[in-house]
């Protein structure tokens, strides 16, 4: 049996536990599947010519960034 200190410790430790479970029965799936889909290509590019083909050949369902609204490719 636990005492003084020990007993606060683990009554803490119980109560972040008992917290993470109410959360997680409140989760969505579809809300989580949707955040899992957003991908942020890292590749970097030497000037906004190449970077312009890149997204172009390489992600032609979104739509092109503003900042490439106006370069000739």
């Amino acid at each position: 049996m636990a005492r003084g200190q020990q007993k606060i410790q683990s009554q803490q430790k119980n109560a972040k536990k008992q917290a993470g479970q109410k959360k997680k029965q409140g989760h969505d799936q579809k809300a989580a599947a949707k955040a899992a889909l957003i991908y942020t290509c890292t590749t970097q590019m030497p000037d906004p010519k190449t970077f312009k083909q890149h997204f172009e050949s390489k992600h032609p369902k979104t739509p092109l960034p503003p900042e490439l609204a106006d370069v000739q490719a």
